[in-house]
């Protein structure tokens, strides 16, 4: 099984402010499934009001992010699943719930771990 990375930017979501509870509750349904189905690993949401920092090896903090690299905002969803289809079908599911296309990434085997 591997682990894969289906998210989305914040600027993604596009929807009535009417609907934001809506749109919460079936997010939260599709990560009750996934829960339920034993495939969750993590979900979550950037706070965009907390702003990033760079850590060097040697502990120096600096503002902001790699030069050249945006701000990753929006949400992320990580699940073990038994292949790409699976991933597909449930960033399908999450596009649904949360009303935007998904990204979706695999994550390198480490054969150590």
């Amino acid at each position: 099984m591997a682990k894969y990375l289906i998210s989305f930017p914040g600027e993604a979501m596009v929807f009535p402010e009417e609907d934001f509870e809506a749109v919460v509750e079936a997010s939260h349904a599709v990560i009750d499934e996934a829960k339920a189905a034993g495939v969750y690993v993590f979900a979550g949401g950037i706070d965009e009001d907390v702003d990033p920092v760079l850590v060097a090896g040697d502990g120096t903090v600096t503002e902001g992010t790699y030069p050249g690299h945006k701000v990753p905002n929006g949400g992320y969803t990580v699940l073990e699943l038994p292949s790409r289809e699976a991933a597909l079908e449930w960033a399908a599911k999450i596009a649904v719930a949360c009303r935007c296309s998904q990204e979706v990434r695999q994550f390198q085997d480490d054969p150590a771990r």
